[in-house]
């Protein structure tokens, strides 16, 4: 299998990276362990999760995806060096955990590693955005983690090229360890804010790119067709969002492809994103072995030009 080296870090992932937060929400436990096994077995080596999956489900308090991993983990069936593990700070925890101030960020470290059963994370990504807190102080907070062996490097979700630029000349002017990452909202239907400014800075500056709703919350993979389909699903709200001319002149174009490559919609919306400038590989998640089958099949999937003109067209 091609490993796609992730911007200027050691870390070395397969083309497709586990999305982690089903897991402790539409994924239990023993499922959870069963994808996992398959996963790894299959060649693939890469999990995306965050402390703050899946706080929004009733009964759950935060960290719970983290804590499935943990438990992986522990069970052996994967040497820890084998498994490259990403997660995020920044989300709402709780009153007073939230943010990236540099204070938080360290206690928030000690809780991610104790519910991962882990020494390190090779991949600490800040979440979102903080107007409240300098660059500067995030990023030495991440420098101080890195001294201590705790992260191995630090990466960034949803900023956009304005803010991604201002964190790199922060990192500059304080000498301080710069963001080698970046997870970025991309797929065929949600382009804007990637495409343009932030992919070419992404290039420019050799940031892996690791982009997650690859599949529009399970839209692209074709499931849903109407408003009946998402009903009672655990993603009927924003699934609800792509049901629009736009969104069906997008499953039209994957399901052309899909009958010419003899694959699925899934297959091909990922093998698309796997071919598009600056990408290193999209995150994607399963809640049946089945449906794992179709993100491992997409790696085996070339599009052709022509395939790749037809579904950008549909998308614009």
């Amino acid at each position: 299998m091609e490993m796609r080296k992730l911007g200027r870090t050691d870390l070395f992932t397969a083309p497709i990276v586990f999305g982690g937060n089903v897991f402790g929400w539409t994924a239990d436990e023993k499922t959870s362990y069963a994808l996992l096994d398959a996963f790894f077995d299959a060649g693939f080596n890469t999990i995306d999760t965050a402390d703050v999956y899946s706080r929004w489900v009733p009964g759950n308090k935060g960290g719970d995806s983290e804590e499935v991993i943990g438990k992986w983990l522990k069970q052996g069936h994967v040497a820890r060096d084998r498994a490259i593990i990403i997660t995020k700070v920044g989300s709402e925890m709780g009153p007073g955990k939230k943010g990236l101030k540099a204070d938080y960020i360290l206690q928030a470290v000690e809780d991610s590693l104790r519910r991962l059963q882990t020494d390190y994370i090779d991949l600490y990504l800040s979440h979102w955005p903080d107007p409240e807190t300098a660059h500067g102080e995030t990023l030495s907070a991440f420098a101080k983690l890195k001294e201590q062996g705790k992260i191995r490097h630090a990466g960034c979700s949803n900023l956009n090229a304005e803010q991604l630029q201002a964190s790199f000349d922060a990192a500059s002017k304080a000498g301080l360890p710069r963001y080698d990452v970046l997870q970025p909202e991309y797929n065929l239907y949600a382009r804007d804010s990637f495409e343009g400014p932030l992919a070419d800075l992404c290039v420019k500056e050799e940031i892996g790119v690791v982009t997650y709703f690859s599949l529009a919350a399970g839209f692209l993979t074709g499931k849903y067709r109407s408003k009946a389909d998402t009903e009672g699903r655990a993603r009927e709200n924003r699934v609800t969002a792509y049901l629009n001319e736009k969104g069906f002149r997008i499953l039209a174009a994957l399901d052309t492809v899909a009958a010419e490559t003899k694959s699925t919609p899934a297959d091909v919306a990922l093998a698309w994103l796997l071919r598009k400038r600056g990408v290193t590989a999209p995150i994607a998640s399963a809640t049946s072995l089945s449906q794992l089958d179709a993100l491992i099949n997409s790696t085996k999937l070339s599009l052709s030009d022509e395939a790749m003109s037809l579904l950008d067209r549909a998308g614009e």
